[in-house]
């Protein structure tokens, strides 16, 4: 069996994009694909144990202002971000001093000690697991978005397709950093 595998920030039309399977993070818009919810992610905000002995912790959205932040491009570049305090939305305009366009990036410059970042919860979870990083601000964090994996229905689903979409929604349903 081969498989060929599309890797993109955005969202694909399966049928022109010529793709079978598709994971998609975020709230999902009607249409005629079969759609298996597998887990949830969050946005968070994070930063080494080194930084924040140096710099501090900040306690609100606001007090991001005062720290060195580094933007995932992959998220967007938008100055606002966006957090929520007891369910109502809070938007903070910040400049961050540096834009990356690779997550990996974003990740080995925080685990360094150089600022503070934002990516969803599983691209940070092993570094979380071994104490490389801390999330702070979580009692601020937007809801949690779904993760599902998108495939065309019913009969047109070849067993090839239908064996791949039940691997991928058994590992990923057990991982814990999407549960």
């Amino acid at each position: 069996m081969t498989a060929r595998t599309l890797f993109v920030d955005r969202v694909v039309n399966l049928m022109d994009e010529g793709q079978d399977v598709a994971i998609r993070i975020g709230d999902l818009p009607d249409s005629s694909l079969t759609a298996v919810r597998v887990g949830t992610v969050c946005r968070v905000m994070f930063a080494s144990p080194k930084y924040i002995k140096k710099h501090g912790r900040p306690k609100r959205p606001e007090d991001l202002s005062d720290h060195r932040l580094v933007q995932s491009l992959a998220l967007g570049t938008s100055p606002e971000w966006k957090f929520q305090e007891n369910g109502t939305p809070v938007s903070v305009r910040l400049e961050p001093r540096l834009r990356m366009n690779t997550n990996d990036a974003v990740i080995e410059l925080v685990c360094k000690g150089w600022g503070m970042s934002r990516l969803l919860s599983y691209q940070i979870a092993p570094y979380l697991a071994d104490g490389r990083l801390q999330t702070v601000l979580s009692a601020f964090e937007m809801p949690p978005m779904p993760i599902h994996v998108l495939h065309q229905e019913g009969g047109m689903v070849s067993a090839k397709v239908r064996a791949f979409v039940d691997f991928m929604v058994e590992h990923l349903r057990a991982d814990p950093a999407l549960n």
